[in-house]
């Protein structure tokens, strides 16, 4: 599952990366945003519980969360708030588990999900 989620974020960093850039006045009402922003947060979320569980991954997650920032090319109050929304996911679980537990697992098997879907779902509808 992981690698599908690789995938489908890698195939939405490049359709975002050749979207036109949208003036800094349209950059508010971006219709996608939402789903980048909740993307943004399962990877925070993924970036500390598979570290709990040992996945010996690094700074995998962040790294996929900088991406997406790059691809995107957010500013001001976007920007923020996909960083903020990385970061709420990822400090939701580290005050809940400090060790991994089968709830942990499960939410990661959740997480993985659905970004992959979230991340096909954008593409087809906004890269085409």
């Amino acid at each position: 599952m992981s690698r599908t989620f690789f995938r489908s974020v890698q195939v939405l960093l490049v359709a975002l990366s050749l979207l036109p850039a949208a003036p800094a006045v349209a950059q508010q009402a971006i219709p996608f945003d939402g789903d980048l922003r909740r993307l943004s947060e399962i990877l925070g979320a993924l970036h500390y519980l598979r570290e709990v569980c040992g996945s010996a991954e690094g700074q995998k997650w962040r790294t996929e969360m900088q991406q997406l920032v790059d691809a995107e090319a957010p500013t001001g109050a976007r920007r923020a708030q996909m960083i903020a929304s990385f970061n709420r996911g990822y400090r939701l679980y580290q005050q809940s588990y400090r060790t991994c537990t089968p709830a942990a697992d499960t939410a990661i098997r959740k997480y993985l999900q659905e970004g992959a879907k979230i991340a096909r779902e954008v593409t087809a509808r906004y890269a085409n």
